[in-house]
């Protein structure tokens, strides 16, 4: 019988090897979302890392260059609970 990386993992007591194209929990490292610019009200495409945890980070809109404000929060499991665009500075 042939062991599977995850059963090795626990074996020996090691972290799981996040693979490439491989899923964590059931969102992806990398996601790609529709948020509304809070400036200009339109709608734009936003790549988010999971794998970072949970972040607050500036993207400025791809359509009027106003810098919005992205917070990311994330399940315990890592997966993407809530995210939110707002005006710099509110």
């Amino acid at each position: 019988m042939t062991a599977t990386p995850k059963e090795i993992d626990e074996l020996y007591g090691l972290e799981p090897v996040i693979e490439p194209g491989g899923e964590a929990g059931s969102d992806a490292l990398e996601r790609f979302v529709d948020i509304e610019c809070p400036y200009c009200a339109e709608w734009i495409s936003a790549r988010l890392d999971l794998s970072a945890g949970p972040q607050s980070y500036i993207e400025d809109c791809q359509v009027c260059c106003q810098p919005i404000a992205i917070t990311l929060s994330l399940t315990a499991t890592g997966e993407l609970s809530e995210i939110s665009a707002e005006r710099l500075g509110q």
